[in-house]
């Protein structure tokens, strides 16, 4: 048996046609289905539908085309009924009946699904970061953050570093202890990725005091005592200054208020 062949034609990379093109040869017994791939990515032009029209003509191939933009389509379509070609429109049918059931037009632009990946994996890779880097873990994750937060003990920066990754934002957090010195990075870095998370001794007070009992402890630990919070608190206020970075203040605010006060800053930075 001749070999088949396939010209797979895409105004994108070609990869959904061509999937779902070997799939269809997979339900046939190889010996008896010889086939060959031919693809042609990124038609953009009435000349490029032209070139792959030619070489189905002339090698008798099957045209299998995912086409997004309707000028591009059309031209595709009135080609292979002039000259009666083979084809399949992988993308045509299902595209008019999401367009009817949605009642909406669609972007028409290729290469959607390869964006929402990317924006996908890019989002997995910033809750792997905020993991990796988490409690100040690895001090060279921080020329790699997005987000740098720094915080004393229960300000929320765990929470937090995760809520921003779900947002895809590189975040590492650096626990602020009075008897542990900063890694020398952190100053090295832009101070424009770093916020401070500030809280008031009062309500540090009755979060500490709320999780020595939730562990089974008493409520008089030094963890909890005023002195060293207020010894805490000195430091860490200290330490902001030194960096000259912004301070948000979480003592009542939800980790959804605090993010978005966070996501605000960093943009207005980056668009000066």
């Amino acid at each position: 048996m001749d070999n088949i062949k396939i010209i797979v034609a895409s105004d994108s990379i070609g990869e959904t046609a061509e999937l779902v093109a070997r799939a269809g040869v997979s339900q046939f017994n190889p010996k008896q289905c010889k086939h060959e791939f031919l693809r042609y990515p990124y038609i953009e032009s009435f000349e490029n539908v032209d070139e792959v029209i030619q070489v189905a003509k002339d090698t008798d191939a099957i045209i299998v085309y995912t086409l997004v933009k309707p000028e591009i389509k059309k031209y595709m379509l009135a080609k292979v009924k002039e000259f009666s070609l083979k084809s399949v429109d992988i993308m045509g049918p299902l595209m008019d009946l999401l367009s009817e059931s949605i009642d909406e037009a669609p972007y028409y632009e290729p290469g959607m699904v390869h964006r929402l990946d990317e924006a996908y994996f890019k989002k997995i890779d910033a809750i792997e970061f905020a993991v990796k880097y988490d409690d100040g873990k690895d001090p060279k994750g921080l020329p790699k953050a997005d987000i740098v937060l720094l915080g004393i003990s229960r300000t929320s920066k765990t929470p937090l570093s995760q809520y921003l990754a779900h947002k895809s934002y590189k975040v590492m957090n650096i626990p602020i202890v009075p008897e542990v010195t900063p890694p020398d990075a952190l100053f090295e870095i832009d101070a424009s990725k770093c916020i401070a998370l500030k809280i008031s001794g009062e309500k540090l007070n009755r979060i500490r005091k709320e999780r020595l009992k939730q562990l089974g402890l008493g409520d008089t630990a030094r963890y909890a005592t005023e002195a060293r919070i207020q010894e805490e608190l000195k430091y860490f206020e200290e330490l902001v200054e030194k960096l000259s970075c912004s301070v948000i203040d979480v003592s009542d605010k939800a980790i959804e208020e605090t993010a978005n006060d966070i996501i605000h800053i960093i943009a207005q930075r980056k668009s000066k």
